[in-house]
């Protein structure tokens, strides 16, 4: 499915100014006068990373403008729109003032622009990505094929990316600090409660298991398998080519070998996966 990248494009560009194109004008306003994004998807930050680009402004200055929006309700203050990292850095550096494009944005604007500068940077981490997914739907009501299209993602993507937050807090913690993969994640997911996936998790990082072989332990545990965890059998290019499926589709996939011919078996947990499924096997002409 070809889709359309805002991710190329500089931020400023992804905002106009109604009746007009916007201004490319840059000017220096006080630090002290720009307020956090309040739609920042972004929680955490790495200090030694913080220090390194205060240690860079201290030298450099300030090289990319932040992009700021007024406040409607303080003329006296801006909202940042995309730049927090710089602006953090700056104030750690010393800086009074930084270089800023000023810029009209919605709400809505405030969280996809953040998101998709963080998106670009591959700064956030999954959770992070997934509640900004959330605040998208439930607060500005967009579809997932809407918000796929706002951020340069795929649809499956997108829905795979938002079931992270069913999952229990001690695998979602364990994602985040990179315990577990994406891929153990949306296999833990499938168990209906919080205590079955916390158990499932001990086993998948006592054992070492991988994707596959987690998804077999959550068929056994919803009692779709009364068999062991299997190990892999197949020949490595078959299990190859599975992990390939399986990332493009987003969703659990099997290769059944019978002679000279096979089967390929795709697996769904709702009717909106399989509308994701539709999506990338059956594309608009």
């Amino acid at each position: 499915m070809t889709r359309k990248s805002g991710l190329g494009r500089g931020l400023d560009a992804l905002i106009t100014v109604e009746g007009k194109a916007p201004s490319t004008g840059v000017e220096e306003i006080p630090v002290d006068v720009i307020a956090p994004n309040p739609r920042q998807p972004r929680s955490s930050y790495d200090q030694d990373d913080m220090e390194q680009l205060a240690d860079s402004i201290r030298e450099h200055g300030v090289i990319q403008p932040l992009l700021i929006t007024k406040d409607d309700n303080n003329p006296d203050i801006f909202i940042l729109i995309a730049g927090e990292r710089r602006l953090m850095a700056a104030k750690r550096a010393g800086l009074e003032t930084v270089p800023v494009i000023v810029r009209e944005a919605s709400d809505q604007q405030l969280l996809v622009l953040a998101l998709i500068e963080n998106i670009q940077r591959s700064d956030l981490n999954p959770m992070e990505e997934a509640d900004a997914y959330r605040q998208l739907a439930e607060d500005f009501g967009l579809t997932h094929e809407e918000i796929a299209e706002r951020v340069a993602k795929s649809r499956p993507e997108v829905t795979n990316t938002l079931r992270l937050l069913k999952l229990a807090d001690r695998v979602q913690e364990s994602l985040v600090d990179g315990k577990i993969s994406k891929g153990h994640a949306r296999a833990l997911a499938a168990l209906p409660t919080f205590q079955a996936q916390s158990a499932a998790l001990h086993t998948v990082i006592a054992n070492q298991l991988n994707v596959r072989q987690t998804e077999a332990l959550v068929e056994r545990l919803s009692g779709q398998k009364k068999v062991a965890i299997p190990k892999p059998s197949q020949s490595p290019e078959i299990v190859s080519l599975e992990e390939r499926l399986r990332s493009y589709l987003g969703a659990k996939v099997s290769l059944k070998q019978y002679g000279q011919g096979g089967a390929i078996n795709i697996r769904y947990f709702s009717d909106e996966e399989l509308n994701s499924l539709l999506d990338i096997l059956l594309p608009e002409e």
